[in-house]
């Protein structure tokens, strides 16, 4: 396949305290996840990262289906996304959408003109009968990413907000009425139906270090977790899983974490998230702000800067998540080791 997007690849490095043949696995969602999942391939040799991603952001419109998440992921990985917002493309145009508009059309999600390429070419791939795995490898490969994009499941899931203004698809939540409605609870609709494509299981049965990524935990990681099996899976497998706070100082570094965990009763602090996935994690990382909650998380912490505004801070904290996890890594490497069999998790 034809690498027309291909942006200059950033320098990988190899870290002494990790092995040779290191396997990393990200579980990511939005902005905060594509760029800690950025950081950790910019220190990785190429093909060691594999991002599993959230796909319950996924929507239909204009008669196509919406891949936010994995777009977001896709574009920060090959360094063509947009630097101010963190999404969509960089040096984007608009005049489909101002088209649409004038024709009457929905125009509320701005969906830009190479982003529409994208979009118009996974649709002509479902309509072949191709997976959505299939399709993501597809579109990585074509912008020249060394690393695996991995949708957390084939079969649609669906994320739906209900609020006090009644059940809102995520992005009608999101976009359409712009996170302002008060969040009651979350639901996943199709998640007990779903399964985890084979490749997102083998790279989990693999991987040396599992990292949760600074995601929303509730609308970007928690739709990756409800899928059939997930869970049980990932306190199975042996690697290391170490998670990343996305609240900093009481605040949400993007999008509407905070606002959410205010509106549901839930403290807005680390280890609010911390406790909400003790269950799978083995380590946490919360940024020096908030260094006086690190006694307080149930498991070992890192207190670090978290704060990623451009590619050398993606790549610090990254490296200091595997040297956080690398202590660990001994212990897997024994011959207990799960295989790549598939098996059932329960």
């Amino acid at each position: 396949m034809n690498n027309y997007f291909a942006a200059t690849p950033s320098p990988n490095k190899r870290n002494p305290r990790w092995p040779d043949d290191l396997h990393v696995v990200a579980l990511a969602g939005g902005v905060g996840g594509a760029k800690l999942a950025a950081g950790l391939q910019a220190v990785l040799p190429p093909g060691a990262l594999s991002v599993i991603v959230n796909t319950g952001d996924d929507f239909e419109h204009w008669g196509l289906t919406i891949c936010p998440d994995l777009d977001t992921v896709l574009y920060n990985l090959a360094g063509v996304n947009n630097p101010e917002t963190g999404w969509g493309r960089a040096d984007e145009s608009f005049a489909v959408l101002h088209a649409m508009g004038l024709l009457g059309g929905e125009d509320w999600f701005r969906l830009g003109d190479r982003d529409l390429a994208v979009h118009l070419r996974r649709a002509e791939w479902l309509r072949q009968g191709l997976s959505m795995t299939e399709i993501t490898d597809r579109l990585r490969r074509s912008f020249g990413i060394r690393s695996t994009i991995l949708p957390m499941s084939d079969a649609p899931v669906r994320t739906l907000v209900h609020t006090d203004e009644g059940d809102l698809p995520f992005q009608h939540y999101f976009v359409g009425r712009r996170c302002e409605p008060c969040v009651i609870d979350i639901s996943f609709v199709g998640a007990a139906e779903s399964e985890l494509p084979d490749a997102a299981y083998a790279a989990l049965t693999a991987a040396d270090v599992i990292v949760f990524c600074p995601s929303n935990p509730y609308l970007s990681l928690d739709p990756i977790l409800s899928v059939d099996g997930m869970r049980a899976l990932l306190r199975k497998v042996r690697a290391p899983k170490v998670a990343v706070a996305p609240i900093v100082g009481g605040k949400a570094l993007k999008g509407p974490a905070a606002k959410m965990m205010r509106e549901m009763g839930y403290p807005v602090t680390p280890v609010t998230i911390a406790a909400h996935y003790d269950d799978v994690l083995d380590g946490f990382v919360l940024d020096r702000e908030d260094a006086a909650a690190a006694g307080h998380v149930r498991m070992p912490a890192l207190v670090t800067d978290t704060i990623m505004s451009d590619l050398e801070s993606k790549a610090r904290l990254a490296e200091a998540v595997l040297d956080f996890a690398a202590p660990l890594i001994p212990r897997l490497r024994q011959p207990t080791t799960p295989t790549h069999a598939r098996a059932t998790v329960g």
